[in-house]
């Protein structure tokens, strides 16, 4: 199998609260991968020992055949290795440009017309080259995710995390994200959803894993995942009772 990105043994705790692990997942190139699990099972602190953002306790995290393990964040999305936040936080004050110039700046990809040119392509590609001159805070919330993703997709990343883009959004705005996405997957970028929005990770993955207290309980295609009593138990009986 060709795996772009390799987690092996991760593990990470927060003083005596063991977090995540150890956990064992593989990432394909151009795959569409689904994380789910309640709150708390650990699928932000995985993505974040992925990124970069915190350094795991224990195992090994391996990117294009590059240990990567001890890398800072900022390396990691050299490699191409992006993600966007649940939480858009533009830079205020700036133009939706701008909000993209600068992390193009941060990875040595800015200062240039050739990098104006990049950044108006990606605004372009999610539907946002009409607002390029406005203040960022003038935009509207499914604009702030869409503003969110462009910023990681100025990295050219090869894989990209999606944390919860779609939180928030309406129906029709959902499926505004879900097609950005798979065009997004379609030109060679894997990705890989976390989400509470069950039909849209179920209609988006090729594959999803379940996470609870940190480690895996389920991995499959979305209806075997679906199927599987001990994710029904924990997961899905926690979305109906919401």
């Amino acid at each position: 199998m060709n795996v772009l990105l390799s987690v092996r043994a991760v593990e990470k705790s927060f003083g005596a609260v063991r977090a995540l692990g150890p956990v064992d997942v593989d990432i394909r190139p151009r795959e569409r991968l689904g994380l789910i699990g309640p709150n708390g099972s650990g699928k932000t602190t995985l993505i974040n020992c992925i990124t970069g953002l915190f350094p795991p306790d224990a195992g090994v995290i391996v990117f294009k055949g590059i240990d990567i393990t001890h890398e800072p964040a900022y390396r990691r999305a050299r490699r191409g290795l992006s993600r966007s936040f649940q939480i858009p936080r533009p830079f205020v004050g700036m133009t939706v440009l701008e909000n993209l110039l600068v992390p193009m700046d941060y990875l040595g990809k800015g200062g240039g017309s050739e990098e104006i040119a990049r950044a108006d392509e990606v605004l372009a590609s999610v539907g946002l080259i009409a607002r390029r001159n406005d203040p960022s805070e003038a935009l509207s919330q499914l604009e702030l995710r869409k503003l969110e993703l462009a910023r990681a997709l100025v990295a050219e990343p090869e894989v990209l995390v999606a944390d919860e883009a779609m939180a928030g959004l309406s129906e029709g705005e959902i499926d505004d994200i879900l097609s950005l996405l798979f065009r997004l997957n379609e030109s060679g970028v894997a990705v890989v959803m976390i989400e509470h929005i069950m039909h849209a990770v179920m209609r988006f993955s090729e594959r999803i894993i379940c996470l609870e207290t940190g480690k895996i309980i389920a991995a499959g295609t979305p209806s075997e995942v679906a199927d599987n009593p001990l994710v029904q138990k924990v997961y899905f009986g926690e979305q109906n009772h919401r």
